[in-house]
């Protein structure tokens, strides 16, 4: 199981693993309009179910999700995920934001341009791996256009003595390596990693997509499993992570 990304429904990768298997997942699942994913759609709930049952205790889900704009308005589903996850016992540690640049957000008269997506950090108690990322220690302070080590853009003036960064991460959209139309940037998986994972982990992504999130983990000496039930993107993200053997 483990080192693999499995060509089925998450819900049959998880339901393979014990009680408390786990140490992180980092997933982007498919929402709203995007519930039928290339012919497949899934069951909110029950994975959400499920991810409580396979993390350890200490464990952290990390779930990149959005809403869709729908006759003008936002769904809410971000949320409503996120209160769910909170009734299946997972305690929302972070409410952090991922703010794309540089990808040309479509706005119209009425709106602004929707230019973040919510990285609910999830946990199962009080998380117990990793270390957070910190600015560099230079004791200086920083102007407003001081960029940390994971991209994130700090506003008005900021010491950065080595402090932990805000939780807003800023990163330019991922790149379709694989023609896949939901590609997170793999710096956010990679920070992710770092945050919540110590090395020889198990990370897990139940909606792999291109494989960003195996990919990111193998070179940081993490255990991966990835789900992903195309077969179509399921062989290009298994091609992606075997080409990123050493990358670090």
């Amino acid at each position: 199981m483990l080192n693999k990304i499995h060509n089925e429904n998450c819900l049959d990768t998880m339901g393979r693993m014990p009680d408390g298997f786990l140490d992180l997942t980092v997933t982007s699942p498919p929402y709203d309009n995007l519930r039928t994913y290339n012919g497949y759609s899934f069951d909110f709930e029950a994975v959400a179910k499920e991810l409580y049952r396979v993390t350890k205790p200490g464990g952290v889900v990390v779930w990149v999700v959005g809403d869709a704009t729908i006759n003008g308005s936002e769904t809410g589903t971000s949320f409503r995920q996120a209160l769910y996850f909170m009734e299946c016992g997972f305690n929302l540690h972070d409410t952090m934001i991922y703010q794309k640049y540089g990808s040309g957000l479509p706005h119209n008269d009425h709106r602004y341009g929707q230019s973040f997506e919510y990285m609910f950090v999830l946990a199962k108690g009080k998380p117990e791996h990793g270390e957070l990322i910190r600015f560099e220690s230079t004791g200086k302070t920083a102007p407003t256009n001081r960029r940390s080590k994971a991209g994130v853009i700090t506003k008005g003036t900021y010491n950065v003595g080595g402090g932990v960064i805000p939780n807003i991460w800023q990163y330019a959209g991922g790149r379709s390596e694989c023609d896949h139309p939901a590609m997170f940037p793999e710096k956010l998986a990679k920070d992710h990693i770092l945050s919540w994972s110590n090395e020889g982990d198990v990370v897990y992504d139940p909606f792999s997509g291109s494989g960003t999130t195996c990919k990111m983990a193998m070179p940081l000496n993490r255990k991966y499993i990835g789900s992903e039930i195309s077969k179509e993107y399921c062989d290009a993200s298994r091609r992606r992570v075997g080409l990123s053997k050493g990358m670090f």
